[in-house]
């Protein structure tokens, strides 16, 4: 009987439940809630998602409503702001993607079967995930740790940006943004933006680090710089909040007044030069993450097919564009290096075609890291890697024997010899290890051929016994070495040590040191005005402590400067100005008993009772002055002796 009565309980309170969730579906309208029309444009939905953002925020608004009214703000601005959503909430009065009546009650039936295995309805009333199965399968495969967050999450920051959700047991908020974040979090990771979940009752520690102090927060890191993100969570937000964190000169726009100058660049950038040709008028967030991706081995522009002012390249590089183009160019301006045309390129399609072509055909060694990058270390007999070097003067212009070279390079790239060349009065130390001592050398080109053995700087080389001028017979000299190569290694016969690259791109102190302050500036600046006030309560605690001390200390000193000044303010100063119309010392009588204040010469009348403490108990050291005077000459001597003294000792006389 028990039994019967608990099952009747339970039907009653499913069937509860699904009536309060149904009249909570038909008391929602969005158009109602943003407080706009049916026919209202994208422009002025957004504009009240705006206002009502603002006047809503629970940071801003203390009604006890105001968390849950902010939620249905945002979740009304997601249906309206997408128009597949808006289309079938308009139909259906559902804003998934669920098309017609017959698919909402087939949904209404799943969740129904799935009450008591649950308990959880999505975007439903009570949102009570008893069972956290579900929810934490999502996010589980992205929780974070403090070390893997330190030695794996920054580092790579500084490859791609990292979005990362703080969330917690219990946290209702935490529920609702769930949809989203999951809708997010697919579109972005299959663009190449690293996703993170720190669960702050499990890892506390890195919580704190992060300095989040409350759940759900979001946050992105870039460059090891941790950013918060403050608006609403739809889609649409995180997207462009992802896409600030990018610096703003990754990609530039490219037209027919530019486009020469962009793809000269590469002799002096050192770097292959890319094009992307499409038809949006926006950079493509997956264009700009490659850029950043790769920003230290190539320079990224943009060509707007739908611009004018881009005829010009789209017929010299027989562009289609009705398809996204993209290419790469090296030492050629005129002529593409490669070239791939494709409509919805995948990340990893542009992934192998940028890592086939990150350096030029004959790059200059112009650091330490590139010459470990360009030519390896042998490691086996197997996995042998030469590189052929040309040693040539830096020039304006490409000389002749650089072009020679370039173009016996294209001729024969193998995959186990790379070109490169140094200018040898940038690096006179290494240029100088390779080549022979020799005068025949001195001013022109030379090509050496070496292996690296250790990162020590270990090679063995053989430079050619001549020197390079690029001619036909240079090149069969050249060539001949290297089909000798793949059948004697001993050919290599001259062994040395090179010294360090230095970096020749690197920015000189006074710039590093603009940029470090202006990093560390722009640090504070959104510490200030972003951060959570917990944390930053030490730091305004000890700004305040310092100002307290500095001004209570000028303060205190002004009011003392000030009592000294009335003190020693004569009275009778003014009237001896009037008389002498000179700016005299003036003296005044004072009570014998007083000790001198500093800046005065005390004078003091001589009697039976000052005699004994002024003459006979004088201290070691001290000298006293006796005027003998009479009263009528007293006031005129005393007047002149006060302006000698002041005139020795710049104190004035108080009598």
């Amino acid at each position: 009987m028990e039994v019967r009565k608990l099952s009747i309980s339970w039907q009653f309170l499913i069937v509860l439940v699904l009536i309060l969730q149904i009249l909570s579906a038909l008391d929602f309208d969005p158009y109602r809630v943003l407080g706009v029309s049916r026919t209202a444009s994208q422009a002025d939905i957004k504009k009240a998602y705006k206002k009502l953002a603002r006047e809503w925020h629970p940071d801003k608004n203390k009604d006890p409503g105001a968390e849950d009214k902010f939620i249905q703000i945002s979740k009304a601005y997601e249906i309206l702001s997408n128009e597949e959503k808006r289309s079938n909430y308009d139909q259906y009065g559902d804003a998934g993607e669920n098309q017609g009546y017959q698919k909402q009650q087939q949904q209404r039936e799943y969740r129904f079967r799935h009450f008591h295995e649950n308990f959880y309805f999505d975007e439903s009333f009570f949102h009570f995930p008893f069972n956290s199965e579900r929810r934490d399968s999502i996010d589980e495969k992205y929780l974070l740790h403090f070390s893997h967050y330190v030695n794996e999450v920054v580092p790579d920051s500084f490859k791609k940006p990292y979005l990362i959700k703080i969330t917690s047991d219990w946290c209702f908020s935490c529920i609702h943004i769930e949809p989203v974040w999951k809708e997010v979090v697919q579109e972005l990771e299959e663009l190449g933006v690293g996703i993170g979940v720190v669960h702050a009752g499990y890892e506390r520690r890195l919580a704190h680090h992060l300095g989040a102090h409350s759940t759900p927060s979001i946050l992105g890191i870039i460059n090891g710089k941790i950013s918060f993100f403050h608006n609403a969570v739809v889609r649409e937000n995180l997207r462009q909040f992802v896409e600030s964190l990018l610096p703003g000169n990754l990609v530039e726009k490219v037209t027919n007044k530019n486009y020469v100058r962009f793809l000269s660049g590469w002799q002096q950038e050192n770097k292959p030069h890319v094009l992307l040709f499409d038809q949006t008028p926006i950079v493509p967030l997956l264009y700009k993450l490659t850029a950043f991706a790769y920003k230290d081995y190539l320079s990224f522009g943009y060509v707007y097919v739908g611009l004018r002012g881009t005829e010009e390249m789209t017929r010299r590089y027989n562009i289609n564009v009705y398809t996204p183009t993209l290419l790469i160019f090296k030492e050629h301006i005129n002529k593409p290096a490669d070239i791939i045309q494709a409509r919805g390129m995948k990340k990893q399609i542009i992934d192998d075609f940028i890592a086939q072509n990150k350096y030029l055909l004959a790059a200059r060694l112009t650091s330490q890291k590139l010459f470990h990058e360009l030519c390896p270390v042998k490691r086996s007999h197997r996995q042998r890697k030469y590189c052929v070097v040309l040693l040539t003067a830096e020039t304006a212009k490409l000389s002749k024997p650089f072009e020679a070279f370039l173009s016996f390079a294209l001729a024969n790239t193998q995959d186990t010899v790379r070109f490169v060349h140094v200018y040898s009065n940038r690096q006179q130390e290494f240029a100088d290890t390779l080549l022979p001592d020799s005068e025949a050398f001195q001013g022109k080109s030379a090509v050496s051929i070496l292996e690296r053995r250790n990162t020590a700087g270990r090679v063995v080389y053989k430079t050619l016994e001549d020197p390079w001028t690029g001619s036909e017979s240079d090149k069969f000299i050249l060539l001949g070495y290297l089909d000798q190569l793949r059948k004697d290694p001993a050919l290599l016969s001259s062994e040395a040590v090179l010294p360090d690259l230095t970096d020749e791109l690197a920015p000189v102190f006074l710039l590093r040191w603009f940029y470090s302050a202006s990093d560390y500036i722009s640090d504070c600046w959104d510490s200030i005005f972003h951060n959570n006030w917990r944390e930053m309560m030490p730091l305004l605690s000890l700004i305040f402590s310092a100002l307290f001390i500095l001004f209570g200390t000028v303060i205190v000193q002004a009011f003392s400067d000030s009592n000294d000044e009335r003190e020693s303010s004569p009275p009778g100063k003014e009237e001896a100005q009037e008389k002498t119309g000179k700016t005299e010392p003036s003296f005044t009588k004072e009570n014998s008993s007083k000790i001198p204040k500093k800046g005065f010469v005390e004078v003091t009348e001589l009697t039976d009772v000052t005699y004994i403490s002024n003459l006979v108990r004088l201290r070691p050291g001290h000298m006293n002055v006796v005027l003998i005077l009479s009263n009528s000459t007293k006031t005129s001597l005393l007047q002149k002796f006060a302006l000698e003294v002041y005139t020795f000792t710049g104190k004035i006389i108080r009598w």
